[in-house]
């Protein structure tokens, strides 16, 4: 499912247009990012916790020339399923 079928899908449930879906949908993920960017937790009870988590510089090695690299420290999302999505996706 992409961005613009999960709008159709969400206007449709709402029973509302597609353009205020999308909005709602921009406007909760914009919060998202926003919680995340200044350190937050976001957690969603059922679904699951989005973490920002920092990454250590590690060594690695490119794939084409077999030449060793430096991959610089960097932040990532984490993300780890609830415990109800968990279950029903198994």
């Amino acid at each position: 499912m992409n961005k613009s079928e999960l709008v159709a899908s969400i206007a449709e449930s709402a029973n509302t247009t597609k353009v205020a879906a999308e909005q709602a949908l921009n406007g909760f993920l914009g919060n998202m990012v926003d919680a995340m960017c200044s350190g937050e937790k976001v957690t969603l009870l059922g679904f699951g916790t989005f973490s920002v988590v920092e990454r250590a510089q590690k060594k690695g090695r490119n794939p084409q020339t077999g030449q060793d690299i430096i991959i610089p420290a960097h932040n990532a999302v984490k993300f780890k399923p609830g415990k109800t999505l968990y279950g029903r996706v198994q």
